[in-house]
């Protein structure tokens, strides 16, 4: 039986102190385009002057680097101050996973050498990437298993899937808590055992804020797109299908691709279909309030069901006329939120287009706020650090 409990703080004043430090192993760059554990680490350690934290960001495959000829990428730096409290790390992966245990062991050491190096004290370990399962387990440490994507849905090769599979099941048997950000989620990892529902959120003063139109968005009638470029959550043919459906519309394309080189050179072949590549953060409410309209063009399949998209709580901030697929996070939102499946997404386009301008609208009490969701996790830290390590 799925059993599920939701942090929630809102109004909330002040976090109560968690840890003395932190190790986060992270699916997700430091980088500027700030997504959840980035900002949740910004906020956690803005509220808690006494916090450390050692940020394990993806690790730099060694042999693909070499063999296509990025030796920038190998030589550059691993280790970055970030913030007087926060270190990034990128550990070197010199052995692909398939040869055994080894790479996995590799990558252990060198965040265990890393926080010893900086002096981190009894860390926690905070783990949204599953492969660092049996380094985690090892230490005997509390360990917090964040689980924001559901990759056992996504297409996996039978032994990266079988690999998967075990590192998700020993931390969510082992961890000390279970956080997932989507009721979906909740469902499949809260079979067994207890988890907390903390799902994302939104800086509600930035995306209201209203900002100059940026200098490289088309006159219009323009729609944005603001998200990672991946396969298995944007529809590529659809947008292709709205494009040719509106021949007088430009279709901006905000965000780090990730797109096969295939349907890459199908999109960059529609000369009114920009990639622009990924913006800072800080810039992303710009695009968004000057769209024309806001398009949401994600596959429905049980694994964007398994989402929390920031996007939903990006665009329901900023009060843009927006154009979704019937994927979650997006369902449940009213006006200006447009719900449309894939045959009828390019005729909701149009009835937008074609409708009076809207001004932007004033987000309701209900947008949570990434401070309100940071107190959330701060509240699951400070819980399994009374209990104490296994």
């Amino acid at each position: 039986m799925e059993r599920t409990k939701e942090g929630s703080a809102s109004g909330a004043q002040s976090m109560t102190p968690t840890t003395s430090s932190l190790i986060v192993c992270s699916l997700e760059e430091w980088g500027t385009v700030r997504r959840r554990m980035r900002i949740m680490v910004d906020e956690l350690v803005e509220a808690d002057p006494g916090l450390q934290v050692l940020y394990i960001g993806p690790a730099v495959d060694v042999p693909h680097a070499l063999l296509h000829g990025a030796r920038s990428d190998v030589w550059g730096h691993r280790t970055e101050q970030v913030h007087p409290r926060i270190r990034v790390l990128r550990p070197y992966k010199w052995l692909p996973r398939v040869v055994g245990p080894f790479a996995d062991r590799s990558l252990g050491r060198q965040v265990q050498a890393a926080s010893d190096r900086i002096g981190l004290v009894d860390p926690l370990l905070w783990i949204n990437d599953a492969s660092y399962a049996q380094f985690a387990v090892a230490t005997g440490r509390p360990v917090l298993y964040d689980v924001t994507d559901d990759w056992l849905l996504a297409p996996l090769a039978p032994r990266q899937r079988r690999r998967l599979e075990e590192d998700d099941a020993l931390l969510v048997a082992h961890s000390d808590a279970v956080v997932v950000c989507s009721p979906d989620l909740a469902r499949t990892r809260g079979q067994h055992r207890s988890v907390d529902l903390i799902p994302n959120g939104v800086d509600v003063d930035l995306f209201r804020t209203p900002q100059a139109r940026p200098a490289d968005l088309h006159p219009g009638p323009v729609a944005v797109y603001v998200g990672t470029l991946h396969e298995e959550r944007v529809d590529v043919p659809l947008i292709l299908d709205l494009a040719a459906s509106r021949p007088d519309l430009r279709i901006a394309l905000i965000g780090p691709s990730s797109l096969s080189a295939e349907h890459e050179a199908a999109l960059r072949g529609v000369g009114r279909i920009q990639l622009m590549g990924p913006r800072p953060y800080h810039l992303v409410p710009a695009y968004l309030q000057h769209a024309d309209v806001v398009i949401v063009p994600h596959v429905v399949s049980p694994f964007t069901e398994s989402l929390d998209p920031i996007k939903a709580y990006e665009c329901a901030a900023a009060g843009r006329p927006t154009v979704a697929t019937p994927v979650a996070g997006f369902r449940e939102l009213g006006p200006p939120i447009v719900v449309a499946d894939a045959a009828s997404f390019s005729g909701a386009v149009s009835a937008v287009l074609a409708a009076e301008p809207n001004e932007p609208a004033t987000p309701g009490a209900d947008v949570a706020s990434w401070r309100d969701r940071a107190q959330a996790m701060s509240d699951v830290m400070a819980r399994i650090r009374t209990q104490g390590a296994r």
